[in-house]
Formats: C-alpha cells, sequence, structure tokens
C-alpha cells in the first residue's frame, strides 16, 4: 500500500514538472516573436555599424524610405550626404535600383564642389551599391579615387609636354640638315645652318639631361650619395657653369655671405639646382646688370643661399605657379634662351630631397630673389618636403645688390 502511495506522488511530481517545462518554453517563444515583430524598421542590424566604422571607404546605409540611417563622416564632407538624405542623385538613384532587384551595382561619379569643400575640378568617386539585411537597407560605399585622377591628369599632362618639347629641336636639325644638302656648294650658309643645329642639339641634350635628373629626384626614394659639402665650392661651380651666358649679356656674376658653411647634400645635384636659379637669373635679366649669390646661417639649424637679380620681375598672379614643370612665365623669352622649363621644377625636388624648401621673392621691374634654405651638416634632416612658397616681402631680398 505504502509503495503504491509514494509511486502515485511521483508520478504527480514528474507530471508537474512536464507541464511546467513546456509552459516555460511556450512562454519564451511567445516573447521571442513579440520581440521580433515589434524590432524598429529603421534600425541597422546588430554588429552593422561596428563593421561600417573600420571601413576606409566612405559608407552610407539608406533605409527603405530613402533616409540615411548612417553616414560616415567622409561621406558628410565630400558632399554625398546632406542631413538624412543622398543628395547626389546617381547614387539615390543606384539605391533605388539595388532596393527593387537586390543586384549589386557599380559605378565611377564626380561630385562637384560643396561649401564644405571648395574644388572647382569636384572629386572623383568609386561607387558600389548594395543590399544590406531586410527592411529594404541599402549599403552605399564610395571610395575616393580624386589622387589617382590627378595623377593620370599630370601624367598625360607630362607625357604631352615632352613629346612637344622633343618635337621642337627634333623637328628642326631635320629641317637644317635638309637645308644643308641643299646648300652644300655655300660654304657660307653651310656653316650658318651647322651653327644653327649645333644650338638645336644643345638644346636637346638639355632637355634630356632635365629629364633624367627630374626623374631622379620626384620620387620617394631617398639620396644615396649624401655627403659633407662646402657651399663655397657649390656656389663657385655654378657660377662657372653660368659664366658664358652671363658674358654674352654683359652681366656680373657675383657671391658672398658666410664661408664655410657645410650641408649634407649630393654635391652635383646641388650645384645642378643652384646653376638652375643662376641661369634663370641670367635669362630674365637686362644686359649690364648683376647677379648675386650669397650663403649665411639663418639659424642654428639652417643655412640659406639666395640668388638675386636685377631682371623683370615676375607677377604676383604666376609666383605660385613657377615651380610646376614646363610652366613659364614668358614662354616666347624661355624658348628664346633655350630654357627647357624643367629648371624650377628641379630646383623644388632637389631641395626637398635634402630636406629644405625654396622659396622666392619678386617685384616687377625690381628683380627677383629665390632662396634655397637647407639643413646644416650637424642638424637632423627633417622629412623631405620639396616644398615651393612666396617668401613673405619684409624677409626678402637681403643679399639684393
Amino acid at each position: 500500500m505504502e509503495v503504491e502511495i509514494v509511486a502515485s506522488l511521483a508520478g504527480l511530481a514528474g507530471l508537474a514538472i512536464g507541464l511546467t517545462t513546456g509552459l516555460a518554453v511556450r512562454v519564451s517563444e511567445r516573447a521571442q516573436r513579440t520581440v521580433s515583430q515589434t524590432a524598429p524598421v529603421g534600425t541597422l542590424p546588430p554588429g552593422v555599424a561596428s563593421v561600417l566604422s573600420v571601413l576606409r571607404s566612405s559608407a552610407v546605409v539608406v533605409d527603405g524610405e530613402d533616409r540615411v540611417l548612417r553616414a560616415s563622416s567622409a561621406a558628410r564632407a565630400y558632399g554625398l550626404v546632406s542631413g538624412d538624405r543622398l543628395v547626389v542623385d546617381e547614387v539615390l538613384a543606384m539605391a533605388r535600383l539595388v532596393r527593387r532587384d537586390g543586384e549589386i551595382r557599380e559605378t565611377e561619379i564626380q561630385v562637384g564642389p560643396t561649401s564644405a569643400r571648395i574644388r572647382a575640378d569636384g572629386r572623383w568617386f568609386a561607387v558600389r551599391v548594395a543590399p544590406l539585411g531586410s527592411h529594404g537597407l541599402v549599403l552605399v560605399l564610395a571610395e575616393d579615387l580624386t589622387d589617382m585622377h590627378r595623377t593620370e591628369a599630370i601624367r598625360r599632362d607630362f607625357v604631352a609636354n615632352v613629346s612637344h618639347e622633343l618635337k621642337t629641336p627634333v623637328g628642326a636639325l631635320s629641317l637644317l640638315a635638309e637645308t644643308v644638302e641643299n646648300a652644300a656648294d655655300d660654304p657660307e650658309a653651310v656653316r650658318r645652318f651647322a651653327g644653327r643645329m649645333q644650338y638645336e642639339s644643345v638644346r636637346l641634350t638639355n632637355l634630356v639631361q632635365d629629364l633624367m635628373t627630374l626623374s631622379r629626384v620626384q620620387g620617394d626614394e631617398p639620396l644615396p650619395d649624401l655627403r659633407p659639402v662646402d657651399l663655397d665650392e657649390v656656389v663657385a661651380e655654378a657660377l662657372e657653369r653660368c659664366q658664358f651666358r652671363a658674358g654674352e649679356k654683359d652681366i656680373e656674376l657675383a657671391s658672398g655671405g658666410e664661408a664655410d658653411l657645410r650641408v649634407r647634400a649630393d654635391q652635383e645635384l646641388l650645384a645642378t639646382a643652384l646653376r638652375n636659379l643662376v641661369d634663370n637669373a641670367v635669362a630674365y635679366s637686362p644686359e649690364h646688370t648683376r647677379v648675386v649669390v650669397s650663403a649665411r646661417r639663418f639659424d642654428d639649424r639652417q643655412v640659406e643661399i639666395n640668388v638675386t637679380d636685377q631682371g623683370i620681375g615676375i607677377p604676383d598672379a604666376e609666383i605660385g605657379r613657377i615651380f610646376e614643370r614646363f610652366y613659364r612665365v614668358d614662354p616666347a623669352r624661355s624658348r628664346r634662351t633655350g630654357g627647357t622649363g624643367l629648371g624650377l621644377a628641379i630646383v623644388k625636388h632637389v631641395t626637398g630631397k635634402h630636406g629644405g624648401d625654396v622659396t622666392v621673392w619678386s617685384k616687377e621691374g625690381h628683380g627677383s630673389t629665390f632662396t634655397i634654405r637647407l639643413p646644416l651638416l650637424d642638424a637632423p634632416l627633417r622629412p623631405a618636403s620639396g616644398t615651393a612658397t612666396q617668401a613673405p616681402e619684409n624677409t626678402a631680398r637681403e643679399a639684393s645688390p
């Protein structure tokens, strides 16, 4: 009898436990369904925000009503998003198509200037649009291609300029050679045309040499042959190279400043940069004037080399561009003097490679002063910047002749 009672009680206890467990499972399932049904549609799926925060591309998430749920700061700065809306019509149209058919789409767009970013030519983006989970969310990723487009444009311009510059002396040599052949019985004409051919060949040689020098110094690789260099030697070498051309115009070349200043440099490149500045000063100076090269200690860490002339000067509007490759303030004069248009670009890159910079002060009708600043031999090198700027008027021309 007692055994039957115990067995009955155990059975009732098991039944109670089973009913309780089943009821708990049903309540849990109902609660989960309720949470799922009441979850807001306009929110990001779990973990998406964390993933978007580490992406390098500009990211935008748009909901089913074209509202922006999340946008990176770059997307707003670049003008892709304003407030809670995509403001680039092409991207918005892509987002709607992706939401409708679920197909991933890609394109390349240009975004014009905004109040936060003033650029006349806008910026280029590679845009990829894809569906993101359910509820009609769409992800827009935009990769900035502006630097790549700008580099490609520079490359195209450079190739076009080089082709044009090479074509001129090569064409002249071809024409002169034909003329010499036709004037073989006229010794005087032959001598005249031969002299012209020599001039064009020198011009072609200078252009090729400048191109080789520029290709050497405009990359990111450090110069391998830096050693202690006496600036007195560099100045003397540059002046010697320019003496013949200066003599043709009766221009006096003079040097001054402090002696025994030393820097760590590639002497050949530094002499080439300084020669380019002196050549430029001679080319743009009238006859019977003076060009002065002086070196002095700027402070306890830097030395500066000034090249001062009494030439025609540079218009204010042109100063910001004179260090560009092939840019000429006066193209007609530059071609008459045999300039390649690369001299000042070489100066900028050479000084940058040596941890220095170059500035210019100029006034039309009063001449110009170009200043190269370099670290002294015992001073640590700064990161190569290659900057080229306009010097303040009150600090320039201290070495004026």
